[in-house]
């Protein structure tokens, strides 16, 4: 079998990665630079201007309903989500949906390390959705939006109540801005820069509706709670941090780079930014179903993220291989299109089935994401001749 020809063209952006993910296009360092606070104070006016300017800006691009707080807070969506667990969770029963590894991380914090005593977990594979209609009315319910590492989202929040007693508390860091959520259902949202808008790690931002104020301000955790998890004192909520102040220092680069971000995307408006996730998750798609050793891991398509969008291998071949076989195929794609710099980071998630990731968030080009799949029909191709000459 002899060994196939490369492709001739080449993503002119090849960063696939899941997070964090590529720039916005024509991002330079020199125009982010140009307008951060280096060396400053972030308590200082101007950028505690620039950081309240970033939370408003957000807030109104998203359309988070008035009374609803946005806050800039430590250590990425995971201390975003930390935070609200921590801090809301104990008066009432826990349901958590877990369908990938972020959504399992929650639980084994809720169950393991908070030790809450009703808690009810609704797990699945990867690539499905667990029993929404199994949530309780009268429960905290915890989950992502969209699951990054498996692919799959849910469609929609029908499934929460409107006249639910418990919180809603959503991890939507791959989903917000290139998906549509329902902020009517949610009363704790969370996600990072560093997923649709293309921004920088370790900042997070934190959501919060009227009712989850009133669970802060009326129910006090019997555990010790970190600095960086306060979000009340004296049995009220700290309002600076919802407006700039931020519980420990932010790096005002980062801050700059969201705020480059948010002008780019402002530019465009949100309903474009979502219909470029939804090229981009065309393009791999159709793709995908128009070949036959190559599917999307979510079956059904109207959980199928397009964001983070999760293949599986189908070649009987392939799947007939144990795991390590599989990974074995996968990584040798993987590395073969990365050493052609024809695209990076694209092998799936280490806890999710073997299989590939691609980022089509919004600052990635639907025409890099064609050019890549040309790459991965001949990575694919290479790998199947080179195990047949071994």
């Amino acid at each position: 079998m002899s060994f196939p020809a490369q492709p001739q063209v080449k993503p002119a952006r090849p960063e696939f990665s899941s997070g964090p993910c590529a720039k916005r296009p024509g991002w330079t360092l020199e125009s982010v630079a140009a307008k951060a606070f280096l060396g400053r104070s972030h308590r200082a006016s101007k950028p505690k201007a620039q950081l309240k300017s970033v939370i408003d800006r957000t807030a109104k691009f998203l359309g988070v309903p008035e009374g609803y707080r946005v806050g800039i807070v430590p250590a990425s969506d995971t201390g975003a989500v930390e935070m609200a667990l921590w801090s809301l969770l104990g008066p009432r029963p826990v349901d958590v949906l877990v369908w990938e590894s972020f959504g399992a991380g929650w639980a084994t914090d809720i169950q393991k390390q908070l030790k809450l005593d009703d808690v009810k977990v609704l797990t699945t594979e990867y690539g499905a959705l667990p029993d929404l209609a199994a949530v309780r009315p009268e429960a905290d319910v915890v989950f992502t939006w969209n699951g990054t590492t498996s692919g799959a989202r849910v469609p929609n929040a029908d499934w929460i109540a409107a006249d639910r007693a418990g919180l809603a508390i959503c991890d939507a860091t791959s989903a917000a801005f290139a998906q549509d959520l329902d902020w009517a259902k949610l009363d704790v949202v969370t996600f990072s820069w560093q997923k649709v808008m293309g921004g920088e790690g370790a900042h997070g931002i934190l959501v919060l509706s009227p009712r989850a104020v009133e669970r802060l301000e009326s129910f006090t955790p019997d555990r010790p709670l970190p600095k960086i998890f306060r979000l009340t004192k004296g049995g009220k909520l700290i309002e600076g941090v919802f407006k700039g102040e931020t519980i420990n220092t932010p790096s005002m680069l980062c801050v700059a780079d969201a705020e480059d971000a948010l002008d780019w995307m402002e530019q465009l408006g949100p309903e474009t930014i979502r219909a470029r996730a939804d090229a981009n998750f065309a393009a791999v798609q159709a793709w995908a179903d128009a070949r036959d050793w190559v599917a999307n891991l979510v079956d059904v398509p109207e959980a199928r993220s397009n964001t983070s969008v999760c293949l599986r291998i189908t070649d009987p071949a392939v799947a007939a291989l144990d795991d390590a076989g599989q990974r074995a195929f996968v990584k040798a794609m993987v590395t073969l299109i990365e050493k052609a710099d024809a695209g990076y980071d694209i092998n799936g998630y280490r806890d999710a089935p073997a299989g590939l990731r691609i980022w089509c968030g919004a600052t990635v080009d639907t025409a890099d994401v064609e050019a890549l799949t040309a790459w991965l029909d001949w990575a694919y191709e290479a790998v199947k001749a080179e195990a047949a000459a071994a």
